[in-house]
């Protein structure tokens, strides 16, 4: 099924929110992602809790679906590439090259974040690029954590936003993007992930969820 998408208005620019979260710039063709935590299943699993195994397939299933989509020449990890140092074991490290090696002319950058830097250096024959935040590039500047830059319009990661959605008998955290007048802040990619961030909407700011497969606007 072809993800649903959202092009939304940033600072004078286009930005297109993906239902599999992700942000896509078409005119720099450049792809975002935040907090993939690649490996984090089978860090658990060293750490001696049985998790099953899975979500860096899944992880990657999707990104293949994303660049299919949007033929980016960039692909911009915005920090928590990897979720740990046991993240180098090798189901985790094959399986990243076996994919790395489908997009072989694709350019990957890493903007580094805190679990980066304790899960250590990937290997060189993975061709990605570590940056320090802020990256700047167009009018963003690609952050992990969330903060104001100025002369540009930040897009960051590292607190996996969700949203709570509430009836009067239940209640739902969604993934979603937040993004305020000088900095966005995308959701976890991570299939493994949680949500941390889930208080309403901070002043001015957009809040778009992702949910049953589409992008939508929380309305004010």
């Amino acid at each position: 099924m072809k993800p649903a998408s959202l092009p939304v208005e940033i600072a004078g620019h286009v930005l297109v929110l993906s239902s599999l979260r992700a942000a896509f710039d078409p005119s720099l063709r450049c792809l975002f992602i935040a907090d993939a935590h690649f490996g984090k299943d089978a860090v658990f699993r060293a750490r001696g809790v049985p998790v099953p195994v899975g979500s860096t397939a899944d992880n990657l299933m999707r990104l293949d679906i994303l660049i299919a989509e949007f033929e980016p020449a960039l692909l911009v990890f915005l920090g928590d590439l990897l979720h740990a140092r046991e993240a180098h074991a090798d189901e985790t490290l094959d399986a990243l090259h076996v994919w790395r090696e489908r997009h072989a002319g694709l350019r990957i950058v890493l903007v580094e974040g805190n679990h980066d830097r304790h899960a250590g250096l990937l290997p060189d024959t993975l061709r990605v690029e570590y940056v320090q935040e802020p990256w700047r590039i167009g009018p963003w500047a690609l952050c992990h954590h969330p903060q104001t830059v100025d002369g540009a319009y930040a897009l960051a990661g590292h607190v996996h936003p969700v949203y709570r959605i509430a009836t009067r008998n239940d209640s739902v955290r969604v993934p979603c993007f937040r993004l305020g007048t000088q900095c966005g802040v995308l959701p976890a990619f991570g299939s493994f992930t949680g949500g941390a961030r889930e208080d309403g909407r901070v002043g001015v700011e957009r809040v778009f969820l992702v949910a049953q497969e589409k992008v939508f606007e929380v309305p004010r």
